[in-house]
């Protein structure tokens, strides 16, 4: 990925954060199969290894685990609030029009080789974990203790889990950073005032940062 040195993030904590916040991440392989790509929700364990070790599983039917059993690298995106910067939410414009429009966001990358692992007890954790963390939202939170336990049997046998210490991780926060402190609060402002609640979150990151 390429970044200007102006919107690195080096922040251990800031780039787990963003992993973390991550719904839905997308997990990039190269092999034999070639190139491929499959969106995961994962879980970041922040305890182990020194960047964190990622959780995660495949559909037995998706042939790219096999990738990371033969010892593929893998590199996993984690994409955050992005938002459109047009050049007019520049106060400075009115003085100085050689400006142009650009993209702020917020992305992690992080490589690593993966275990992969088969074994039931195994699976259940990971699935238990997984949906333990997404169903906090809900009224009544479901828990794989609700399925019945062959039921639960079965659907693990049509998964592959791994796990996936992070080797290296790479983060961009492009925010303006390299504007004055006025078109700073200009973009601020005008992603703010948006209808679009993803320029919203956007701001809010800037608002933060």
């Amino acid at each position: 990925m390429y970044t200007a040195s102006s919107f690195k993030e080096t922040d251990l904590d800031h780039l787990q954060q963003q992993i973390e916040q991550t719904r839905l991440a997308v997990l990039v392989t190269h092999g034999e199969q070639g190139l491929q790509a499959s969106h995961l929700p994962l879980l970041l364990d922040r305890s182990q290894g020194s960047n964190g070790t990622l959780y995660g599983h495949f559909a037995r039917a998706n042939r790219q685990w096999q990738e990371l059993e033969n010892g593929a690298e893998a590199l996993v995106v984690f994409a955050g609030p992005d938002a459109y910067v047009s050049a007019g939410y520049y106060p400075s414009k009115a003085q100085d029009p050689r400006t142009v429009p650009t993209w702020n966001y917020v992305s992690v990358h992080a490589w690593g080789k993966a275990e992969v692992y088969h074994d039931a007890e195994r699976l259940l954790d990971i699935v238990r974990r997984l949906s333990d963390r997404h169903e906090q939202a809900q009224a009544k939170p479901w828990s794989v203790d609700e399925a019945p336990a062959d039921y639960m049997a079965g659907m693990l046998k049509a998964i592959v889990g791994f796990a996936l210490p992070i080797e290296r991780l790479q983060g961009t926060r492009k925010l303006s950073q390299n504007r004055s402190a006025i078109d700073i609060e200009g973009v601020r402002t005008c992603l703010a005032s948006s209808t679009d609640p993803l320029d919203n979150q956007l701001a809010a990151v800037m608002r933060q940062s």
